[in-house]
């Protein structure tokens, strides 16, 4: 673990070698202690799980758009689950099944959470590291097995879990009910756990160093909404993930030891099982405790980094800067009884109901607030689009246009017809898919400067992003009227019923946008691997913002700052001031160097600084800050 020296954040000392021995290659680049090498690995790592993610959905998309067509090169790569050239129906629900769970789990929230809150916490509040750097590296290399174990399901004979991937009992609980319950379902449940063990090690790591490593001048309040946002996504995944551990070791013991807490009254075939006395809605309910909460661990971290990047694109400073943080906050509280608006279908008491509704709908209040913020933070601003800057708008289009829809589905009476239909898929892909994978695109361009040195070809980042998210939209906003049709979702063919028959032209256009956004993002991967060794080389600010991390060296040092850390003394958004002699003035600029700008508030109830404001503004009656 780091010595006490790397942590000490006033330390007087050059921290040419911050007590560290001279590293190895395994230390630095494989078992690496240091929070900007491990945020890489968690990006990287991120990255490959979205392409394989990414491929499978392709993979069934062909099979909703031509379901009577063979595909030969389908055998040459899936082997005997695509004899013919044509995927099989179990095989098809392992492939939305894991990727599902890759999306949700491994990309959405390790690897934008993982990234992020690695790269962003030391730099921006001032820390040398993580309050525990060895965690810090468990909880990537956790990460790392929970992929490989999950991964691994696709080499079996009996082939990957297949039960979508809320994996609900029975088909979890039974080894036996389908292929994919056996060993698949298992790796899954294995590679979960560790999953969860990984985001529990790194949440803990991020709350303890936020509240207890700040450096000097910088309280709650002078935090970037960014840190707020990964601070409430930590405490949110300390939270409820061990409800999901405690989910699964129950349905381990339903699959192993012959209990029954997930199972009742189960007729296999011609056979009676023993089961009796358990209910699956257990696990629902213990899953959604979870996964309403894993809703926002997802698009919170995205509003954080959207937040931000507006900011210093738009050279304002963010509207409603504390109304902001209250949302946050609120949306944090709330996020832990709106679970059972995804079980109204289970028969639940209408008056339960009732109330999950009533919260479900209460949650979007804070969603609007920081919906505003955005859009007033845009007015009028001197903005710059980057491609950073245009896929954080893009984040608040998506989240605009998924959230409207959200309002249908949080209503018990028009949830319980369209619950089970596509028009759930084409919600959840807009509001969390879509949404947190712009705001997490926009920190790849926003900081990649910061993690390599180099600048990103904005040429390749403007395709990138124009073809993703014209494509985005071209997959799921048609979904809504399939849903609304009453097309059911997860089903392996749109031919089996007569009134689905004719939503078969709208899944090929959607099928082929599919394909179009798979290949658009070959340009992003080009430009991000091609731009860390041959791209421009950044400045240490390139962008002109105010934040700490951009008083770090461009050079990675581990440690951060070459000699003493900062201090601070304003709050992060002091863009575009009165009276100032640039539009920007960074964090750490003292207020006794901007006199001719600083403004009543900028205090805090100081008196000792307002009478200092007072005398001088009385010296010098012309200023902008006397007026």
């Amino acid at each position: 673990m780091s010595t006490i020296s790397l942590h000490d954040t006033h330390n007087h000392d050059n921290h040419d070698d911050h007590g560290h021995h001279k590293e190895t290659f395994l230390t630095k680049y494989v078992f690496s202690q240091d929070h900007k090498m491990i945020a890489k690995q968690f990006l990287i790592t991120g990255i490959i799980m979205a392409v394989i993610a990414m491929g499978l959905s392709i993979l069934f998309r062909l099979q909703l758009a031509w379901p009577d067509k063979d595909f030969p090169i389908l055998e040459t790569f899936l082997g005997k689950w695509a004899e013919g050239g044509r995927i099989k129906p179990d095989f098809y629900l392992a492939l939305v099944t894991i990727h599902g769970t890759i999306m949700v789990f491994f990309v959405l929230t390790a690897g934008l959470s993982g990234t992020f809150s690695n790269l962003l916490i030391p730099l921006q509040i001032g820390a040398r590291d993580m309050a525990s750097p060895f965690l810090n590296m468990l909880s990537y290399w956790f990460f790392f097995a929970a992929c490989v174990i999950m991964m691994s399901s696709f080499f079996i004979q009996t082939g990957p879990a297949s039960a979508g991937w809320t994996v609900y009992p029975p088909l979890s609980a039974l080894p036996t009910a389908i292929s994919g319950s056996g060993l698949g379902m298992t790796l899954w449940l294995i590679s979960m756990v560790l999953f969860v063990a990984s985001s529990l090690m790194g949440g803990i790591n991020y709350v303890s160093t936020i509240l207890n490593m700040r450096t000097k001048g910088m309280d709650l309040w002078k935090m970037p909404l960014t840190i707020w946002a990964f601070f409430l996504t930590a405490i949110l995944g300390v939270l409820s993930f061990p409800v999901l551990v405690a989910g699964v070791v129950l349905l381990i013991f339903d699959r192993s030891f012959g209990t029954s807490f997930y199972l009742s009254d189960i007729v296999m075939g011609t056979q009676i099982l023993p089961n009796e006395g358990g209910s699956p809605i257990l696990w629902q309910h213990l899953f959604w405790f979870l996964g309403h909460p894993e809703v926002y661990i997802v698009i919170m971290p995205a509003m954080g980094l959207s937040s931000e990047i507006m900011s210093v694109n738009a050279r304002k400073p963010i509207f409603g800067y504390h109304a902001m943080i209250y949302s946050l906050i609120g949306i944090t509280i709330l996020s832990f009884i709106v679970w059972g608006h995804h079980m109204f279908v289970t028969g639940m008491n209408p008056l339960l109901g009732g109330v999950f509704m009533i919260t479900t709908l209460i949650i979007a209040v804070p969603s609007a607030v920081k919906t505003f913020n955005w859009l007033a933070t845009l007015w009028r601003g001197n903005i710059r689009f980057t491609p950073a800057m245009l896929f954080a708008i893009g984040m608040v289009s998506f989240f605009i246009s998924g959230g409207l829809t959200g309002i249908f589905l949080g209503n018990a009476s028009l949830d319980i017809n369209l619950h089970d239909t596509y028009f759930v898929v084409a919600h959840f892909h807009l509001v969390m898919g879509s949404a947190a994978i712009f705001g997490m695109l926009a920190g790849v361009y926003h900081y990649f400067p910061k993690m390599f040195g180099r600048l990103m070809s904005s040429k390749l980042g403007y395709l990138h992003f124009w073809i993703t998210f014209a494509c985005a939209y071209l997959v799921f906003f048609p979904l809504h009227f399939l849903g609304l049709d009453g097309v059911p979702r997860r089903y392996y063919a749109f031919t089996e019923f007569e009134f689905m028959q004719k939503w078969v032209t709208v899944n090929i256009l959607v099928t082929w946008a599919a394909i179009i956004a798979a290949l658009a993002q070959v340009a992003f991967l080009f430009n991000f691997f091609y731009s860390i060794f041959k791209g421009k080389v950044s400045s240490q600010n390139p962008w002109g913002a105010n934040t700490l991390e951009w008083t770090t060296p461009v050079e990675r040092i581990h440690g951060n700052w070459p000699g003493e850390i900062p201090t601070v003394y304003r709050w992060p958004y002091d863009y575009s001031k009165p009276g100032a002699d640039a539009d920007f003035i960074p964090q750490t600029v003292p207020f006794s160097q901007t006199m001719g700008s600083n403004m009543p508030h900028d205090f805090e109830g100081n008196t000792e600084s307002e009478r200092i404001q007072r005398e001088w503004e009385e010296a010098n009656p012309s200023s902008d800050a006397s007026k």
